[in-house]
């Protein structure tokens, strides 16, 4: 039987109870103070991982930093890990920590990859730059991250490790070399090379063994320790990602299982490499974040970043943050590879948990839920709003909703009644070509 037919019908008329229960359980959403009930839920939590219903709301953004400033300031966290490539990550973490570039914005501008705008935006230009002086008031070895956790960044990756090698390990530069040539014939297109290996039962898989392999089984430099893991992480990343692309031509259930086992073990790579009592901070969409057991992702065998969170350190560890909207506008493009655009996002569908917050008063809410996961009566299937950087909002009312048990897929949920698009850094995005498994959601 599949899971959502155990509870009520996602589309069920929201009797008065509900609202009743949801205006109990929620608080007022207007200074950054607000988020104290929050904060006293999360606790001494390891992992706060925070979500959000669209990649192009500036709200969504400028919340979640909020939250994570006083979670660095107040409860000591390491790092920002977000649902982006590695390399791309790694320019905003040395600019961070004070190690290279002067401003945030020109760092950003350095996403190429479409859509820029996730990255590249003025919300992260200000939270990077409020980090980057939060730093300078700290020993070198105590500054905060920001990394990325995706597994797109094959040919990115790849040069990276290449040219770490050629500076420390000539003996594994040979292995790097082997992965360049069985590579070569598709002219650094992974799609090409994903079609090639549906046809033709040969991969380039043993070529990426071999070369994590080799780089793992090193010597670890004395004085290296952070370009090695830097090195080491992007030598994962080439391996995931050829396992990602010969995936995606498949099904999509096992690409997108690859993507968030990928996204679930670099977190943990980069809470063992910051040291025990180590404290991350997740963002990413809510399709990644919130617990994939309690949505109808579970029926079709996928899994995500929270539920694999809650399942490696505890659910008393892991604190998952959902975000929402009823209406507004928000970035996003017409279709995969398109130039952005500011579209409306209409009135939630009636029935949603959008239609149900609204229906409470037309005002920001922040609802907490206790850890047993109990909410009154709000433990019950209800469609939630998820937009992608693909979006039609002439379609909304044929998709764009998630089955969801709200108090159970997260832990907390901010409700932002009216929002408002964020602010893209870049004027056109670079185009890269062919669309990956996200399209056509891009989640």
């Amino acid at each position: 039987m599949a899971r959502r037919r155990r509870f009520s019908d996602p589309e069920a008329p929201a009797a008065a109870g509900l609202i009743d229960a949801v205006r109990a359980l929620a608080r007022p959403l207007r200074t950054p103070r607000d988020l104290n009930p929050l904060m006293d839920r999360i606790g001494d939590a390891r992992c706060v991982l925070f979500g959000e219903a669209t990649h192009g709301t500036s709200e969504f953004y400028t919340w979640r930093a909020e939250a994570t400033k006083r979670l660095i300031e107040e409860k000591g966290f390491s790092f920002v890990a977000v649902e982006g490539d590695w390399p791309d990550c790694s320019r905003v973490n040395r600019f961070v920590k004070g190690e290279a570039g002067d401003a945030a914005e020109d760092v950003l501008h350095e996403f190429a990859r479409w859509p820029t705008w996730m990255w590249a935006n003025r919300e992260v230009a200000e939270f990077a730059e409020w980090l980057w002086a939060h730093n300078t008031q700290r020993p070198a070895d105590r500054r905060v991250g920001f990394y990325g956790l995706d597994v797109y960044s094959l040919w990115e990756s790849l040069y990276q490790v290449m040219g770490y090698l050629r500076k420390t390990d000539g003996g594994a530069l040979a292995a790097a070399g082997r992965v360049v040539r069985c590579f070569e014939p598709y002219g650094e297109d992974e799609h090409a090379y994903a079609r090639a290996t549906r046809l033709v039962p040969e991969s380039c898989e043993d070529e990426v063994v071999d070369l994590l392999r080799e780089l793992l089984g090193g010597a670890k430099p004395a004085d290296g320790r952070d370009a090695r893991f830097e090195a080491e992480q992007n030598a994962l990343v080439l391996k995931n990602a050829e396992t990602y692309y010969r995936a995606m031509v498949r099904s999509r259930t096992e690409s997108w299982n690859v993507r968030d086992r990928h996204m679930a073990e670099t977190l943990d790579r980069l809470l063992a490499h910051h040291g025990p009592g180590a404290k991350a901070v997740v963002w990413e969409h809510n399709t990644h974040i919130g617990d994939a057991r309690f949505t109808d992702m579970a029926d079709d065998g996928e899994v995500n970043v929270g539920q694999l969170a809650r399942e490696r350190y505890g659910e008393e560890n892991v604190v998952l943050v959902g975000f929402g909207t009823h209406s507004g506008t928000v970035i996003a493009g017409a279709e995969w590879d398109a130039p952005w655009e500011r579209m409306r996002v209409p009135a939630g569908r009636p029935e949603s948990w959008e239609d149900v917050l609204h229906r409470v008063d037309a005002a920001d809410k922040l609802l907490v839920f206790d850890a047993a996961g109990g909410a009154g009566g709000l433990s019950e299937w209800r469609g939630h709003r998820a937009i992608g950087v693909v979006y039609d909002p002439a379609l909304e009312r044929y998709g764009n909703y998630v089955p969801t048990v709200l108090p159970r897929r997260y832990d907390a949920f901010l409700y932002i009644d009216q929002t408002r698009a964020l602010r893209p850094l870049h004027v056109a995005p670079h185009k890269f070509g062919e669309v990956p498994e996200t399209y056509p959601t891009g989640v």
